[in-house]
């Protein structure tokens, strides 16, 4: 959830646009699914609960484009990997 936006001058008439946001939301959410069951339904999996905010945050450290599905889906499966990130995860298999 964005919880402020801040408007900094840059270069003459350009400007860098810096947003705060709360992911707590989406914790406390992944975390109520997680104690719920595994994140499974038949043979579906629910793997995590994401902010679209994050995944652009995550996809600009990475220097991937927004519209290169198949490389953003990557960088979300290796974020969600890695254990600094798996408090957004639900189901805890592998995929």
């Amino acid at each position: 959830m964005k919880i402020g936006e801040r408007f900094i001058p840059d270069e003459g008439t350009k400007f860098v646009v810096q947003e705060q946001h709360d992911f707590t939301p989406y914790l406390d959410q992944a975390r109520r699914l997680r104690s719920s069951g595994d994140g499974r339904a038949g043979e579906s999996r629910h793997v995590a609960r994401l902010p679209v905010a994050l995944i652009r945050e995550w996809c600009k450290e990475a220097g991937v484009a927004w519209d290169d599905v198949h490389a953003r889906k990557e960088v979300v499966r290796k974020k969600l990997m890695d254990g600094d990130h798996n408090q957004f995860r639900v189901w805890g298999g592998r995929y």
